[in-house]
């Protein structure tokens, strides 16, 4: 069953990690504990009195609009691509917000969140992502784009993972959108293999209702299986397998988070990841602060830490301070709100009008709604 309050969770969850980490993001574990006290950073860090969000929450939000102009072309004309092709062409205009001024030209666009202006702030866009785009994002697992195996594939593939629920998709298929997602910008096997495993998490837990124990050990088995010749399967497996036994130690988070690495790389960001939602199961707060006072990628492990915690735990378990200045929250529940409920129109149903303009004529605008 389709659970609004586990969808919403999900993208405010992860927006809240992003944004949380976002301004410790390259700063050393030392200086963090310094600037912010013996807790670290435990409260937004406001700009203009906004909690700004990164490329990573940017990214996601456009994977979601591909997903679903992918099934709205499928629902209106009876045809439909590869996902990740939409998704693909849905990530060329997010290139275009980090690499144009707002307003584009009037011409036709594959996302209707070229027509918001906050996202075209760029927040520190990962290189890969820009510089694959710029090629075409057109990366293939069998034809890969570069070798690159940075988090900029795993952190934006959390939709793929709720979107499906309820779908009667095949559970393979939904792990293999995911790494073709992530593919497209990033060629490593652990550039898009974690992406796949995020995506089997995920969804296990909105699909079965499984624990995030659980959906681990299960996406421990099946990822492998979908990946047989993978050369650095083994690798990935061991570090998540250390990240489930690091979560039942006493060890101090940032001690533990070391031992796991610094979130750049893919299989570290989910891992990290992993290890603070299974270590703070039940507590969204402390899931999260963890996930970003350590070395590295704080913005990217707060994102997926949140998405999992989101997701298991429900919007309604994320504490309002963190959830009254988030940027851009109207938007992201918007869009939490139309994976859940999804397309409803087709060639000979109802029409709906607002849905048109967002995932077919991309002219939707939410200020003023046409």
């Amino acid at each position: 069953m389709r659970d609004l309050n586990k969808f919403k969770g999900c993208l405010i969850g992860g927006a809240v990690g992003d944004a949380l980490g976002y301004a410790v993001e390259f700063l050393p574990t030392s200086s963090i504990f310094q600037k912010y006290g013996e807790n670290g950073i435990t409260e937004y860090e406001l700009h203009h009195g906004i909690a700004e969000i990164s490329d990573d929450t940017q990214m996601t939000l456009f994977t979601s609009t591909g997903l679903l102009v992918g099934t709205t072309r499928s629902m209106t004309r009876g045809i439909r691509g590869d996902y990740a092709d939409y998704i693909a062409n849905s990530y060329m205009g997010w290139y275009r917000t980090q690499t144009e001024k707002y307003p584009l030209p009037g011409e036709f666009h594959y996302s209707w969140l070229v027509n918001v202006p906050e996202l075209f702030s760029r927040r520190a866009p990962g290189n890969t992502c820009l510089t694959a785009l710029e090629q075409g994002g057109n990366g293939r697992i069998d034809k890969p784009i570069n070798r690159s195996k940075g988090c900029g594939g795993v952190m934006r593939v959390a939709p793929i993972g709720i979107y499906f629920t309820d779908k009667n998709y095949p559970e393979k298929e939904i792990d293999a959108i995911g790494a073709r997602a992530a593919a497209l910008t990033h060629g490593h096997e652990l550039g898009y293999i974690p992406a796949a495993m995020l995506v089997h998490i995920l969804q296990r837990i909105t699909n079965h209702g499984e624990t995030i124990f659980d959906a681990v050990q299960d996406a421990l088995v099946a990822i492998p299986s979908l990946f047989p010749k993978a050369k650095h399967m083994k690798k990935l497996i061991n570090l998540l397998q250390k990240a489930m036994r690091l979560s039942k130690d006493q060890t101090d988070d940032p001690d533990a988070i070391r031992q796991l690495g610094e979130g750049w790389v893919a299989e570290e960001t989910l891992a990290i990841a992993v290890y603070c939602a299974l270590k703070y199961a039940d507590d969204f707060e402390k899931g999260i602060i963890a996930a970003v006072n350590h070395d590295g990628d704080s913005d990217s492990t707060g994102a997926v830490a949140g998405n999992l915690l989101g997701t298991a735990l429900g919007f309604d378990a994320i504490p309002q301070k963190y959830t009254d200045k988030l940027e851009l929250k109207d938007i992201i529940l918007e869009i939490a709100e139309d994976l859940c409920h999804d397309c409803r129109i087709s060639n000979y149903g109802p029409r709906d009008r607002s849905w048109e303009r967002k995932y077919i004529e991309m002219t939707y605008s939410k200020d003023t709604n046409n």
